[in-house]
């Protein structure tokens, strides 16, 4: 596992400033017309924007992990969670709107939560997928201290992404 020593903050401010003088992401369109995505994303973006509709969809059926609605609020002074997504993908599709509604739940702040949008060779403005080893999206790092101490890559091992989760916050609180 890639461990990140600098501090993420910095990394983000120095690498990303000049976008962040206009919008924090680039638009365009791939080759079926579908809107990608690439740079600093919001939430709000990603529900404003129409073509996204499956930022719409009904997951009511959807029932975060336990562990992770106990562990995120105990760690959120400590920890960030960094999320590489394609907003062209289809497993992020189905991850953020879970993820958005497991953090919504566990009331873990938005401002600890970086949301980085990839274009379809998992780059994104300013080269951090390529020096954070990012190859398939969703991925989730969960930094403590501006260190990575773990990561969910697309579904997890167990093909259900916050149980992994809910492993790495139980590490990341010892």
């Amino acid at each position: 596992m890639l461990k990140y020593t600098g501090t993420l903050l910095f990394f983000l401010v120095v690498l990303l400033e000049p976008v962040s003088a206009q919008t924090p992401y680039e638009e365009s369109k791939d080759a079926n017309g579908r809107t990608i995505l690439k740079g600093i994303l919001s939430r709000d973006a990603l529900e404003q924007e129409p073509s996204f509709t499956w930022m719409k969809n009904d997951i009511s059926w959807y029932k975060p992990n336990a562990d992770c609605l106990r562990l995120l609020p105990e760690l959120q002074d400590s920890i960030h969670l960094l999320v590489f997504a394609g907003t062209w993908c289809e497993d992020s599709h189905n991850v953020l709107p879970q993820l958005f509604k497991l953090l919504d739940q566990a009331k873990f702040p938005k401002e600890k939560i970086s949301l980085l949008g990839v274009d379809r060779k998992k780059l994104t403005l300013g080269f951090l997928s390529e020096s954070l080893g990012i190859t398939n999206v969703p991925t989730i790092l969960v930094m403590k201290n501006g260190k990575e101490v773990g990561r969910v890559v697309e579904y997890g091992k167990y093909g259900i992404y916050d149980k992994e989760l809910a492993e790495i916050l139980a590490a990341a609180k010892k």
